[in-house]
C-alpha cells in the first residue's frame, strides 16, 4: 500500500469522525439549552459571583478578588507551591503604584 493511500484513508476516516461529532453536536443542541437554563436558574436563586477557576490556592479561586500579596506569603522570591498559580497571568495593578 502506497503512503498516499494510507494517507487520504485515514484523512477520510478522521473527516467522518468530524462529520460524527458536528451531527452528535447538533442532535444534542436542545438538550444542553435546557440543562443550561436550569443551571442559570440555579445560579440566580444562590446568588454566585465568580466562576472558581481553581480549588487548591486561595489567591486563585476568585482572580477578580485575590489578594496580590499572598502567593509570596512566605517570601518574595518564594517559588510557587501551587501548581494553578503558573496558569493565570499577574493582573495589571499588580505593576501599578
Amino acid at each position: 500500500m502506497r503512503h498516499s493511500t494510507l494517507f487520504f484513508l485515514s484523512l477520510a476516516c478522521q473527516a467522518g469522525l468530524l462529520a460524527l461529532l458536528l451531527t452528535h453536536a447538533s442532535f444534542s443542541e436542545s438538550l444542553q439549552k435546557t440543562n443550561l437554563a436550569r443551571k442559570a436558574e440555579l445560579v440566580e436563586n444562590l446568588r454566585l459571583t465568580d466562576l472558581c477557576l481553581f480549588t487548591e490556592a486561595r489567591y486563585t479561586r476568585h482572580l477578580s478578588q485575590a489578594d496580590l500579596n499572598t502567593a509570596f506569603q512566605d517570601h518574595p522570591l518564594s517559588l510557587e507551591h501551587f501548581p494553578s498559580g503558573s496558569f493565570t497571568q499577574p493582573t495589571l495593578e499588580q505593576f501599578l503604584p
